[in-house]
Formats: structure tokens, C-alpha cells, sequence
């Protein structure tokens, strides 16, 4: 008896971390009131290559509790980061943000703010970065998952 109990407190604990290490976003993570960020873009002629993207943040459909009223809005801003070098900034264009990435190797990480929530996302997965690529069209736009940055 004594280790049926054992086994059981063992399986609750153990449940308890997975759903504490599973933690979904909330709605007091999703609102801000973080400042625009200023963002700059290193100069071009440090880069030898560049690829573009087509970016969209649909944080509605990824989040759908809690983002329902979600609105992409012209103070929106995308950035891509290799490393820690910011390589492009981009503001709201017709519904998309159309980045042209300066770069050499290495992984491109997106950043967002979204001024709706006052709040600064980041892609859940880097790409890499290939010269004279193209990720996303304005058809269909690369839509990256997002999560808040703390």
C-alpha cells in the first residue's frame, strides 16, 4: 500500500511539472507597456549578401483566447536579428512587413511589436539565412510563431 502511494505522489508530481514547464501564454503576459522599440538596422555596407521576406504576425490564430481582438496596425514593427545584430527593421505595408535582409551567415531571428499590446514578440524559430532567397510572397505571406519576450 505504502508504494501504491508512493507511485501515485510521484505520477502527481511529475504532472504538476510537465503542465508547470507547459505553461501557455496568458492574457497578463500578452499586454504591455513597453515603449516602441528603436530598433536600427546595422548599415548595408557592412553585409555582403541579403535575402527578402514577406512577413505577417497573426497573433489571433496562434492565440485565439486570447488575441481575439488582435490587430496589426502601422506602428507595428518587424525586425530581423542574426545573432544580436539587428540586420533589417520594417514597419506595417499593406498588411505585410517586406524585409530585405542584409547578412552573411547564421540564423535569422524575427522580433515584433505589436503596438496594439504595447508588446514585443519573438518568433518561436530562427530560419537560416540564404543569399538571394526569397521567404513568403504577398500572396502568402511567411507567418512566424510568436512568443512574448520577456
Amino acid at each position: 500500500m505504502k508504494k501504491l502511494f508512493g507511485i501515485l505522489a510521484i505520477t502527481a508530481t511529475l504532472l504538476l511539472l510537465t503542465t508547470a514547464c507547459d505553461k501557455k501564454q496568458d492574457p497578463e503576459t500578452f499586454i504591455s507597456d513597453k515603449a516602441r522599440p528603436t530598433w536600427t538596422a546595422s548599415p548595408s555596407g557592412d553585409m555582403t549578401s541579403s535575402m527578402t521576406a514577406v512577413v505577417k504576425a497573426d497573433l489571433k490564430t496562434q492565440y485565439p483566447e486570447i488575441a481575439a481582438g488582435f490587430k496589426m496596425t502601422e506602428n507595428d514593427l518587424m525586425a530581423a536579428f542574426i545573432g544580436e545584430t539587428c540586420v533589417e527593421v520594417q514597419s506595417l505595408k499593406d498588411g505585410a512587413f517586406f524585409m530585405y535582409i542584409n547578412g552573411t551567415e547564421g540564423n535569422v531571428t524575427l522580433r515584433y511589436y505589436s503596438a496594439h499590446y504595447k508588446n514585443i514578440f519573438e518568433a518561436k524559430d530562427a530560419f537560416p539565412f540564404k543569399n538571394e532567397t526569397t521567404l513568403g510572397t504577398y500572396d502568402k505571406p511567411f507567418i512566424p510563431s510568436f512568443v512574448v519576450v520577456k
